[in-house]
């Protein structure tokens, strides 16, 4: 809720402001001191003054009471207090951004000072008090908050003055200002300044005698030293200050989709001289900057250094300063600035980076009223320089962006018309990164394309986004240019290193890199560089390129090296998840899932380039990955992968494969192909024939103990996957077992015999710390419990395994407990509570994404209808 009373009196949030002068009154005098407790005495005063009248106490109470109702007042022993943020309540606002204006500017930062000052006298909409002026106490604050106002308007006239801007726009507000008080003479110097710096210095001295006159009639005193400062400095013409010859580029089109950071920019360079913003090219960091420059007030240069030899010739001539023929243009672009408060606006510093940094320095060292905002690849890396990164486009935000490019050159163009345009475009968008120029380029190529070959075509997106505006700089005009611009500024080493980084699907992590790419410890300095570079992303320890830089720079690969690469990301990978297997049976099952997520795009790689190239690493990164990705709820996403591997396969025998496993090893293997693979969809009958054969001849464990598991899942408890002797010797395959015996005791109806043997599993799944084990057995033991009728126990066991199994991503087992726990709460009548876990199996199974699970889900809610 605000309160306002500069101005017209209101509460937001309230649908009118108090009826009657006495409580609007109350009202308002506790919003002058909102936060602080007012004693009863005192409020009695504010509202009927010196001589209150009898039970005057009485009436305040009641109107207490009657302004309860609708804003929030505390009552104490000491008195009455409004709840309210000094935030809300538009004087307290006020008085804080104008002293905090007044001591910046102070300060030496008038920029600042300025945004401030601006939004607090934007506070204002009238007289302060109007709605009270009859309460006894409103005169003296109403004249103290119009004193604070006149203040105000005094130091963001100071402020603007020091800035240097176009002194013709202060002009009607220092008029305004005389006019309402005609004896303040700061008021009327800063006139004479404004008036002197248009060139207008009779007007100027002219003020200055309205003033004398004015002193000598209203209070028999002469102009105060201050004022008769600034008359001497115009008759000498000191006050005289041109302003810069340079002015922003003007756009031709709109400013799309980064609001948000616009106004943080703006906010940052009011508290830091020298912001820098990086960024992969494309992202639109110069647009960014324009916007911000064009915002803030005061004198703005802007240098495009792009095809500058030195930083100081290109500012020299922005700034319109002649060639001195001194030997040391930097001095002279310092005595230039010494004095004024500038905007530099660097643009595209990376090509002449370490001559950018030198100049700035130099400059902010010795200008203290001057702030840079530069635009680059890489940082400056001055001490004080405040960087701000400028990524990709959200969705959203890249969506608006190619409407708007696209209405601009097929006027009939929609994002909803025709409907299928919202999809098409969202697609574009995301495999273009987000990247604003790219998304202009595409969109501009509605010219001649539908929208839908647009995006059939992005997988040779440098050839089709290959025209551009022919007015902009060669670098922006196509895709493959902003890429190349971006590549040329790297060291041999970095273009080998970042082409062969190409191999990472998902991002990497350093140690990855750098035995992938053959870089070794060297991998972390290459990192940053590319980073520092805006050629690669860092975040969460680990570092990725854009699609479309990565899709330049594997072009840039020869075969032989990627042939090497790819093999050696396919080994890391697979020693990866061999070494990780084992650890998700243990207690430190949640953080191996934590690393294996995160590498999931990079093993699905892995397995696809094995697929192809090395079959027998294929079925050992099936088989070491098969638990994650049950455990991840994975299996529809490499359901693919595992059906083309299952074709690749044939008849092949273990002795058939390069490398050949050991025949044990490769049925295995192949059982966990045909579970994998359907996953996805139907299994040919000849693959599911051989699976189920391999596994009834089994006659010893298998190295990976989920396979028996996963085949009696897919194949029923009967299909022979409860033998003893299939399961291992190890302490967690022996838990599964006793669960596995548990759970067929639960299917056959043996409920004392399921109870003993869930009970123990549990008890050792507990030992181990293990979460999945755990709540699979108190899946079966919830399902025992029920099946007794004991439903509280039932629900008891149901939701632990339920946090369990939320612990670790476990969709498909979600969805399937989700809808073993609505029957229990149907058999117990709860139709509702029922109802509503239904409807949360099928949100958890469309999470899961695996045909069968989502079949389950809807059919089983569709036998429970809304009541």
């Amino acid at each position: 809720m605000r309160y306002l009373l500069l101005g017209p009196m209101g509460i937001s949030g309230a649908e009118t402001a108090p009826a009657g002068p006495r409580l609007r009154s109350l009202l308002a005098f506790l919003v002058l001191n909102a936060g602080q407790t007012v004693p009863a005495g005192r409020l009695v005063d504010a509202l009927y003054g010196d001589e209150p009248p009898a039970g005057a106490s009485g009436a305040l109470q009641s109107q207490v009471s009657r302004l309860r109702k609708s804003v929030d007042i505390e009552y104490g022993p000491a008195g009455y207090r409004l709840v309210a943020d000094p935030e809300d309540v538009d004087v307290l606002r006020f008085e804080q951004l104008a002293r905090e204006g007044a001591r910046i500017r102070e300060a030496g930062d008038p920029g600042r000072a300025a945004v401030l000052l601006r939004e607090a006298l934007g506070l204002w909409r009238g007289p302060a008090l109007v709605d009270v002026a009859h309460a006894p106490y409103a005169a003296a604050q109403s004249a103290r908050l119009e004193e604070l106002r006149a203040g105000a308007v005094e130091e963001l006239a100071e402020a603007e003055l020091a800035l240097g801007g176009d002194p013709s726009e202060l002009l009607p507000r220092l008029r305004e200002a005389v006019a309402a008080h005609p004896l303040r003479e700061r008021l009327r110097g800063q006139l004479m300044r404004a008036l002197r710096r248009c060139g207008r210095a009779a007007e100027a001295l002219a003020e200055y005698e309205t003033a004398r006159t004015l002193l000598a009639e209203e209070l028999g005193a002469d102009p105060s030293p201050e004022l008769a400062a600034v008359h001497l400095s115009i008759l000498r013409g000191e006050e005289a200050r041109p302003a810069l010859a340079s002015r922003l580029p003007a756009q031709l089109t709109s400013f799309v989709g980064r609001d948000s950071e616009l106004a943080a920019l703006i906010t940052l360079l009011g508290a830091s001289r020298l912001v820098t913003l990086i960024g992969t090219g494309g992202t639109g960091k110069t647009r960014l900057a324009l916007e911000a420059a064009a915002r803030l007030p005061g004198e703005v240069c802007f240098v495009d250094l792009s095809a500058a030899p030195r930083t100081a010739l290109a500012v020299r001539g922005a700034l319109g300063l002649r060639d001195s023929g001194a030997d040391d243009p930097e001095a002279a672009l310092v005595e230039a600035l010494r004095d004024r408060a500038v905007l530099l606006v660097l643009d595209n510093c990376e090509q002449i980076i370490q001559d950018a940094a030198a100049l700035t320095h130099r400059l902010l060292s010795h200008c203290p009223g001057l702030r840079v905002l530069a635009t680059s690849r890489e940082a400056l890396g001055i001490t004080g320089e405040s960087l701000r990164p400028v990524g990709p486009l959200d969705a959203d935000a890249a969506a608006r962006l190619f409407t708007d490019r696209a209405v601009a050159v097929r006027p009939g163009f929609a994002l909803d018309q025709p409907k299928p345009n919202s999809l098409a475009v969202q697609a574009i968008c995301s495999s273009l990164d987000g990247l604003p120029l790219a998304i202009e380029l595409a969109a501009a190529r509605l010219r001649q394309l539908p929208l839908a070959e647009i995006a059939d075509r992005l997988d040779d997106r440098f050839r089709l986004l290959s025209r551009g505006d022919r007015t902009k700089p060669e670098r922006h005009r196509t895709l493959r240019a902003v890429v190349e611009w971006s590549w040329s500024l790297l060291s041999d080493e970095e273009r080998e290193f970042a082409a062969r980084l190409t191999v990472f699907a998902g991002g990497a992590t350093t140690e990855a890199a750098g035995r992938v790419c053959g870089a070794g410890p060297d991998a972390e300095d290459l990192l940053a560089s590319l980073t520092d570079k805006s050629l690669v992303e860092a975040g969460a320890g680990r570092y990725r390129m854009l699609e479309t830089i990565r899709a330049y720079a594997s072009e840039q690969l020869p075969l032989s090296s990627g042939e090497l690469v790819g093999a050696a990301h396919t080994a890391y990978f697979l020693e990866l998840a061999e070494a990780a297997d084992p650890e998700l049976r243990s207690a430190d099952q949640l953080r191996r899932l934590e690393r294996l997520s995160a590498e999931h795009a990079n093993l699905r790689a892995a397995l696809v380039r094995a697929t192809r190239d090395d079959r027998p690493s294929a079925l050992r990164l099936l088989t070491a990955l098969s638990s994650f990705w049950w455990l991840r709820g994975l299996r529809a996403d490499v359901a693919p992968v595992a059906a083309e591997l299952l074709a690749a396969l044939g008849g092949d025998a273990p002795g058939a494969l390069p490398g050949s496993l050991e025949r044990s090893d490769f049925d295995e293997a192949y059982v966990l192909c045909v579970l994998a693979a359907g996953a996805g969809g139907a299994v040919p009958d000849a693959d599911r024939a051989r699976a189920a054969r391999i596994v009834a001849e089994r006659d010893r464990p298998f190295r990976q103990p989920f396979t028996a598991f996963l085949w009696a899942i897919s194949a029923g408890p009967s299909a022979g996957a409860e033998r003893p002797e299939l399961a291992g010797a190890d302490p967690w395959s022996r838990a599964l077992a006793r669960a596995g015996s548990g759970h067929l005791h639960l299917f056959h109806g043996r409920m004392e015999e399921a109870a003993l043997d869930l009970t123990a599993a549990l008890a050792a799944f507990r030992s181990l710390g293990e979460r999945w084990g755990t709540a699979t057995t108190l899946t079966g033991l919830a399902g025992v419990s029920g099946a007794l009728g004991d439903t509280g126990s039932a629900l008891a066991c149901a939701d632990e395994a339920l946090a369990l199994f939320e612990e670790l991503g476990c969709w498909e087992d979600i969805a399937d407990l989700l809808r073993e726990r609505a029957e229990l709460l149907r058999g117990a009548g709860q139709l509702v509570s029922a109802r509503v876990d239904f409807e949360r199996a099928l949100v958890a199974a469309r999470r899961a994404g695996t045909p069968a699970a989502l079949a389950a889900a809807r059919t089983a809610l569709a036998t429970c209808p809304p009541s």
